[in-house]
This record gives C-alpha cells, sequence and structure tokens, in this order.
C-alpha cells in the first residue's frame, strides 16, 4: 500500500493506523515511514532508527493495552542510506564509490534534491516487496506539492541515468578540459544541462562528469531498477490509498489525485477521510443516524429553555449559539463527503476516521483508528450514513443572534 493525499492531512497516522489494522488480523506487516512528527515517531518507538526495521516493543504494546506480539514493523526512511546502498550494489569498485559518495553532484542528489527522497521510498518498497518478508508493505509518501511527484520520481531519475545523455555529457566534459574556452551551447545542450542542474542543482560540468563516469557500466544497471521501480507502481502487487480531510479545497485536490490515478492506470483501493468529526459525533454515526438527530432535538430543546437573567441569558445564548454554529459546520462537511465519495470511480472502498485528541502521542489512540479502519474500509457503508445523517439533521439559517432564536 501506497499512502498519498494533499498536505497536512495526516497521511503519516493512517499510514501507522493501516500497519496496525493489517498487523492486528495476523499479518506480517512493516510501514515505511517519511519525517514522522516527534511525538509519533517516540509512540512508535523510532528512536535514533535509520532505515532499520525495528519491530514494535513489547512492553511498549503491552502498556497500550495491546497484543505484544502484534507482528508490526516499522522503518524510517533515511534517504542517504537508501542511495549509497542503491550504488554499493551496483558500482563493486571501492574506489569508484568513493569518488561518488564524495562527488558534489551525487550529495546534492540524495541530500537536497526532493525527487531523490521520494525515489528512496520507493526504493526500499522494492527491496521489501523482493525479499518477501513481510506479508504487506505501507509507505507514507513523503511531503510534496503535487502527489505525483512521488509516483513520477523513478522516471525523473532513469532520465537523468540514461546512457545517451551520459556519454553527451562525457564529451562535452572531454572537449572543455582540453579547450576551456569551448562553447557548449546549442538548444539541445542548453535543454540537457537544464535538466540536470534542475536535478540536482547547479554544479560544474565537470561534476556532473565525474559523477557519470564514476558510475561507469552500473549506469545502465541502476537506470533499469529504477524502470522495475516505476513498473512495480503499476503492477496488481500495488494499492494506493489516498488520503483527505473534509475541508473544501482538500476535497478538490483528492478528487484530482483520484482522475490522474484512473487516468494512468494507477490502482486506488482506497480513499480515507481523515479527521471527519469529533470522536462523540462519529461514534453516534457510526452505530446509528438517528442518536446525532436526538442530539440536534436536545439542541433544539436548550435552545428554547436558557436562563431568564439578562447576563445569564447571554452566556448561555452565546454558548447554545457555539454548538448550533457547530453543527452547521459538521453538516455541511458530511455533505461534501457524501459528495466527493459519490463522485469516486466505482468500486473504491471508502473509510472515514474521527478527530482524536492526543493521537500521535500514544499507540492505543493509533490502535484506535485501526480498529475503525478495520470495520470500515471494505465499502462506503460509513459515508452514506453519514450523508444521510447530514440531509435529515435541521440546519439553522446564520441570522443575528438573538434571545428567541430557534434552529431553522
Amino acid at each position: 500500500m501506497i499512502v498519498v493525499g494533499p498536505g497536512g492531512v495526516g497521511k503519516t497516522t493512517v499510514a501507522a493506523a493501516l500497519g496496525m489494522a493489517a498487523a492486528m488480523a495476523g499479518q506480517e506487516t512493516a510501514v515505511i515511514t517519511v519525517d514522522p512528527a516527534r511525538r509519533l515517531r517516540d509512540a512508535l518507538g523510532l528512536t535514533g532508527a535509520a532505515s532499520r526495521p525495528v519491530r514494535l516493543d513489547r512492553r511498549r504494546l503491552r502498556a497500550a493495552g495491546l497484543d505484544p506480539g502484534l507482528p508490526l514493523t516499522v522503518i524510517a526512511l533515511d534517504v542517504k542510506a537508501v542511495w549509497d546502498g542503491l550504488f554499493q550494489r551496483f558500482v563493486p569498485d571501492a574506489e569508484s564509490q568513493r569518488r561518488i559518495f564524495a562527488n558534489a553532484f551525487y550529495r546534492n542528489l540524495t541530500e537536497r534534491f526532493a525527487g531523490a527522497e521520494n525515489y528512496a521510498a520507493l526504493e526500499l518498497l522494492h527491496e521489501l516487496h523482493e525479499r518477501r518478508r513481510f506479508a504487506l508493505e505501507i509507505v507514507d509518501t513523503p511531503p510534496a506539492m503535487h502527489a505525483f511527484d512521488f509516483i513520477e520520481a523513478p522516471d525523473h531519475l532513469a532520465r537523468l541515468l540514461d546512457s545517451k545523455t551520459a556519454r553527451w555529457v562525457l564529451q562535452r566534459a572531454d572537449a572543455a578540459a582540453k579547450r576551456p574556452g569551448l562553447h557548449l551551447g546549442g538548444r539541445a545542450a542548453r535543454l540537457i544541462i537544464e535538466q540536470l542542474e534542475r536535478v540536482a542543482g547547479a554544479h560544474p560540468l565537470s561534476a556532473i562528469a565525474e559523477f557519470l563516469a564514476a558510475t561507469g557500466g552500473a549506469a545502465d544497471a541502476i537506470r533499469q531498477r529504477m524502470g522495475a521501480t516505476a513498473a512495480l507502481l503499476r503492477s496488481p502487487a500495488v494499492r494506493f490509498v489516498l488520503v483527505t480531510t473534509a475541508a473544501a479545497d482538500r476535497l478538490r485536490e483528492a478528487g484530482e489525485i483520484a482522475r490522474q490515478m484512473k487516468a494512468t492506470g494507477l490502482r486506488l483501493g482506497l480513499v480515507v477521510i481523515n479527521r471527519l468529526t469529533d470522536e462523540s459525533t462519529f461514534d453516534a454515526l457510526r452505530t446509528s443516524p438517528d442518536r446525532t438527530a436526538q442530539l440536534l432535538r436536545e439542541l433544539a430543546t436548550l435552545r428554547a429553555t436558557i436562563g431568564t437573567g439578562k447576563r445569564a441569558h447571554a452566556a448561555d445564548a452565546a454558548i447554545v449559539a457555539y454548538l448550533e454554529d457547530y453543527l452547521t459546520e459538521q453538516a455541511a462537511a458530511l455533505r461534501r463527503v457524501a459528495l466527493f465519495s459519490r463522485a469516486l470511480p466505482a468500486r473504491t472502498a471508502v473509510a472515514a476516521l474521527p478527530e482524536i485528541a492526543g493521537i500521535a502521542r500514544e499507540l492505543n489512540g493509533i490502535a484506535r483508528l485501526a480498529a475503525i479502519l478495520a470495520a470500515d474500509w471494505s465499502g462506503r457503508g460509513l459515508p452514506d450514513a453519514a450523508a444521510e445523517a447530514a440531509v435529515k439533521a435541521p440546519v439553522r439559517e446564520r441570522r443575528p443572534r438573538e434571545s428567541n432564536q430557534r434552529l431553522g
């Protein structure tokens, strides 16, 4: 599973909850996390880990009231370690490895270029997939301007190592060394140099040439590896999980991502609406939409029976108005989610999660989300129930608040 989505929607927490749900179902599971929040890192026991599998600590699991034998392994992505491992695998000569690792172009590529972080996560996934140690691997994708930056990373980097490009750069660098004043102009030349600089920063042509020369015959093997990683994304072995919230702009972004996935042949297996509502409202929706309607009726009764004293009346009215506004906003969010879920491609599973206080601090909070996902990710039931409740719910009009105001 590859977890994607707009920024700030809680992809890392959802990835951890998915991993725990799978582990609770008895599957040996690995979660690759990318830059988790400090509290979530601590909750998962990732203290100082660097691309090294860490099995969740038995004592930590027992303290959270969970099965101490839960088969869940977490790996914190170390981008440079993954890249170094790739070149150590395909460039057997120690001296060539030393030249590559010391090269300014390579350092910039692995330490600063966002595409290198994306590819490192995919390379680690590919490696785990080949080893067949786990029944399920889950990748939390790096923060990115566009979710498709992650998916397109192998193709971009494979073009960088294309043998024709490498030969051209080496020939130009050799000619420039022999004739220092040589002009490397021409439209094709400028395009290649611009692409290289865009990928790994502006470095002298000699540094780029030195990097390509040090890779030697391994460049084609590495490029083929990147091609195999790109192919894995579109294979039956991979499903994507799209995470969003109920905010209108996030739903629009998520809808566009879903359409792009369908157009490019990627398999969208699940959409998660994260932080849909508070826990109490969420539990009411899950058990029975009628409970939510009852809560609304109680609020209407409260509006009619607030205090009679002038000061007490004003304070009580403000509290009731706040609750009315809150419920109006919740109903609007549920309507947006209903419309969004109905516009998704056919047979796309949808699940929703509540906002849980302190979720990033405790394993039992992640376990709570995992239990909800395990119950709800097989279909569209929860969003439809939410939509039904929202449509039935009385929603007041927004107008100046008066002491005799009633729910619309």
